[in-house]
This record gives structure tokens, sequence and C-alpha cells, in this order.
């Protein structure tokens, strides 16, 4: 709880209503209805859900709190204090979740308890019971606005952003390997700022689809509202984990990354069209369904020595170097026979069996570590043996970077990138990096810097000024 004014002013006057805000929760300008008929102090939220653990529960909630802009959310979460069972002023009870928090009126600030009730017939979003009342507080009840008159105005500027307050967030990872190391990071990280963490098994969720309440849910049970998504979603599960996170965007849940950039990152065919639409250099590539156009394909691409992937391959595994044409013909043949999807690229002699991972969280590139193929390997991947060590890069090469990861529309992404004779190209946009590598690569914490990136994209948004209320 933060300082606060003393309650020793004399005559401090108040009206039937009043202006009011509530910092610690987001909410800098509310009017509220002061009720000394009720005893308690009661704020109208939705989508009230306890999480956190039994030793210290948590509440998130959210507050529309202009009537009759159910467009404008306000996110809150708090410690819970007590849930008591509280009898209204027409007779109904209920079992509300009780939390602590100060109040602002006028020059005054003050702490109160508050219960969360969600009653959409409430013309106001708060009332100010008696208990949260000081013994020198006089209420006109034929008097309004006895304090200064605030605004709305602040919902539709981004000083609503700039008010939020850090608080508590509710993350889930997507992952179906809690323990391996970039999600047990992941999970330490948050819970070492404070929030709550949990790994959920992608392939477990199944989906109710509904237009007016989607949802997800999990061993049988809905999942909660989140405050973020982090997705780690194998290339086994690509399909499904996407229809997943698809679910959640529908719900308006904020994702890390979406669907639509994993899908694409995915397939390497696509994702080698979206960078050629946005003009970001890579290695020349060329794609043929016909057996016919074997000749063809490998010299478009300048011949051999050329390099041939299998459209989904990761980490490295099918990908081939072919340094004859004789050699290329054969290995093109080979996928052929099998009915795989493949493209063909020019080999980037020069690059000698190095690349650079450019790890970009949100609009920049927050560390990066050079890759070099064991002996004898043209492949770069750690986990075909080869090591990493941190590197500088070239603004070039920086820039390049974070336009291939805004191209696919991800703010957690690995960027891997040759070192040609005519500038960067790059080879691959990495939508699940690993953090492993790059932590112990740079020596910084790449963890972190996500939560950052989170705590920030989770601020509520303004919203427009004059859309017709409901």
């Amino acid at each position: 709880m933060t300082e606060h004014t003393e309650l020793a002013l004399p005559g401090f006057r108040l009206g039937w209503e009043e202006w009011i805000s509530l910092p610690e929760l987001g909410l800098p300008a509310m009017k509220a209805k002061v009720d000394t008929g009720a005893k308690t102090s009661a704020l109208h939220a939705f989508d009230i859900e306890p999480f956190g653990p039994a030793s210290r529960p948590k509440v998130r909630f959210a507050v529309h709190p202009i009537p009759g802009r159910e467009d404008l959310s306000i996110p809150c979460s708090a410690t819970v204090v007590d849930r008591r069972e509280v009898t209204s002023s027409n007779g109904d009870s209920e079992w509300r979740y009780v939390i602590a928090a100060d109040i602002v009126v006028g020059e005054r600030r003050w702490p109160i308890e508050l219960t969360l009730t969600h009653r959409g017939g409430m013309a106001y979003r708060m009332l100010l019971g008696r208990q949260a009342l000081g013994e020198d507080v006089l209420v006109s009840p034929v008097d309004s606005f006895c304090q200064p008159i605030l605004s709305y105005d602040v919902y539709h500027s981004q000083r609503v952003r700039e008010v939020a307050p850090a608080r508590v967030l509710r993350v889930a990872v997507l992952s179906r390997e809690p323990h391996n190391y970039s999600t047990a990071r992941l999970v330490s990280e948050g819970e070492t700022r404070g929030h709550v963490v949990e790994v959920i098994d992608t392939a477990r969720c199944y989906m109710a689809l509904d237009a007016l309440a989607p949802e997800v849910h999990y061993d049988g049970a809905r999942l909660p509202r989140y405050d973020a998504i982090i997705p780690r979603i194998g290339a086994s599960v690509t399909a499904y984990g996407t229809a997943v996170i698809r679910q959640f965007e529908t719900i308006g849940t904020y994702c890390v990354n979406g669907s639509e950039g994993i899908t694409a990152s995915r397939d390497k065919l696509h994702a080698h069209q979206i960078l050629a639409r946005h003009r970001i250099g890579m290695p020349t590539t060329a794609f043929a369904a016909s057996p016919k156009d074997t000749g063809n394909l490998i010299s478009l691409v300048g011949g051999a020595p050329l390099i041939v992937k299998l459209l989904e391959s990761t980490q490295g595994k099918g990908v081939v170097l072919a340094e004859t044409t004789n050699a290329a013909e054969s290995v093109i043949s080979a996928f052929r026979g099998l009915k795989a999807s493949f493209l063909v690229q020019r080999f980037i002699k020069e690059a000698a069996g190095e690349d650079i991972r450019c790890l970009v969280v949100g609009s920049k590139v927050v560390a990066a570590m050079k890759r070099t193929g064991a002996e004898g390997e043209f492949r770069s991947n750690l986990h075909q043996g080869g090591y990493a060590v941190p590197v500088k890069i070239t603004p070039q090469e920086r820039e390049t970077a974070v336009r291939a990861a805004r191209a696919f529309k991800l703010n957690l992404a690995g960027v891997d990138v040759l070192r040609a004779h005519d500038g960067p190209k790059v080879l691959e946009v990495n939508s699940s990096p690993g953090l492993e590598g790059i932590e112990k690569a740079s020596a910084k914490n790449i963890a972190g810097m996500l939560y950052d990136e989170i705590e920030k994209r989770v601020r509520p948004l303004p919203v427009p000024k004059g859309r017709r209320r409901r």
C-alpha cells in the first residue's frame, strides 16, 4: 500500500455522487455513488477469476470504467484480502472477493476495502460505502460532485497506458515440454517478477467454438482468462497448436506470437514468399512440383553447389548440401520419390558454415550469436553439433532481422542471417527460438527482456471518442 494523506482535515465534504480514481488498479477516472446506507464498498467488475497459490491468492478481473462503453476494458489484478457474503440493498446475497486499494477523491488518498461484483445493472461502476468514509467526512445527499470533477478523456489517449500500474499477470506457456530449458526459464523468470505462470500442454487443449462465448478447455475444465500467452509450439503439432492460439486470439488474449506468423514461419516456401514480398535479402530460392523441371530448378539458383530443404525441416534436419549437379539431381529425385515437398537454394559459400542468430524481441534485436558448424559440417545448428559465440552485428544486419520479424508479425523471433558478399541474407525466421544457446552465448537475460515486452503490451489501449453507447 502506498503512503497516503491522513483523514485529519476537518469537514471533508462529499456529494451523493463523486469522481474518484483507483490508481493501483489503473482506473484514473470513474464516477462513484456515495451510499452511507451500504456498509461495504463495491466495484462493478467482470471476468472475476482467482489465481495463484492458495497461500498468496490473487484475483484477476476487468472493469468497463465508462458506462455504455464496453469496448473499453481495463484489466486488473489484486491480492485477495478476504471472501465475504454480502447482501445487497434488494436483499440478494452473494459471496464476493475482497481486495484492498487506495482511493483518491480530490486531494485526498486513503486505503479502502472493495468487494468485486458483476452486476450489469449498476448505473455507477463503484459504490462507496460507509466503512470507507472517515469520521470527518460529511456526505450531502442533495449535492453532486462536491470534489473536483475528473474526465473520461484519459481513456481516449495514451495517458491510459502511462498510468497503468505494474501488476501481477497470469501467463500461460503453451508447451509440451515443461522441463526443457526455454520453458523452465520462462516460468522461473515470470515467477521471479511476481507473475503466475502456468504451463499448458498444447495437445491436451480442446476448443468450444461459439459466436458469443468461445472457450479453450483443458483436462475437463474451461481455461481461465490469461493476460498473455507465450507459444512454444513444436513443429510436429504446428497445425493444432496454431488452432489453439487462434482460439485465444478470438477470446482477445494477447499472444506473444500470433497463429498467422507461426504458420507462415513453419512453411519454408511460404516464409520465403513473405521475405520476397517485403524485399528482404535471402539466398536465391526455387520450387517446382514437376520432375520434368529438375534441370531448370537447379539452374535458377545458379547451379551446384546448392542446398535442398524439406519445406517443414527444423534444427537442420532435412537439409542437404549437393556439391555437384549429379548429386543435386539424385537428392531431388530421392525427395520426390518420397513425395516430400522441398525447395532448392543457392549455397552461400562465403558464409563458410557460419550464420548469425539474431534474437528479436518486440521491435529490436536484443542479442546475437555466431553459430559455427562442426568440423566438415555445413549446417551451423547447435542441435547438429555446432557451437556459438557472441558477435557484434552490423546496422544492416540489425535492420534486416527486425524487418524480417516484423514481416511475420512476430514479437519473439530468432532470425538466422548469412553474411554474403552482397549483404545479409535471411536463412530462416524461427517463431519458437530456443533460449539456452542465446542466453549462454550473450550472457543476457532474454526471458526477462521478453517479460518487459509482455508487461508493456498488456497495458490497456485507448478507445476513440464519440462511439455510440450501447
